[in-house]
């Protein structure tokens, strides 16, 4: 049944992992005396994490009827998306002060606000599970 509330928390993550990257920028690097904005379409890596965290959504509410494999991907999604904000922290430390990175960008957050719409709808799976076990038991 796509219309469970996991659904919506599964598009919402799915959004924020395939959408807004392209619209927010992770930081801004100063190059001189200009100040560019720095998207993750320059690094293929942070290309192909993005790319992984949203087809895992998506796949995910696809599979609606098996409610295990959804947790599981759901679970998988959470550890994709930490790796991807320890890249983020990673990156951010390694790169020496005020030279290369000025300021962080609200792309660098995205990963956070994926993994709290993901716990959301592994929270809401875990829900429907445990109701059709407690039916399946009256049986």
């Amino acid at each position: 049944m796509l219309q469970r509330i996991q659904t919506i928390y599964l598009i919402l993550a799915a959004v924020v992992t395939g959408v807004l990257p392209f619209v927010f920028p992770l930081w801004k690097q100063v190059t001189g005396t200009a100040i560019a904005d720095f998207y993750f379409m320059t690094e293929i890596s942070y290309v192909a994490l993005f790319g992984l965290s949203t087809t895992l959504s998506i796949v995910s509410i696809m599979s609606f009827k098996k409610r295990q494999n959804q947790f599981v991907m759901g679970r998988l999604n959470i550890i994709l998306n930490l790796f991807l904000l320890g890249l983020f922290v990673y990156r951010l430390l390694t790169v020496s002060g005020e030279t290369s990175v000025s300021e962080k960008g609200i792309g660098m957050f995205l990963p956070i606000v994926a993994i709290v719409f993901l716990v959301l709808a592994n929270k809401a799976i875990k829900k429907d599970e445990d109701l059709v076990k407690s039916v399946d038991r009256l049986r």
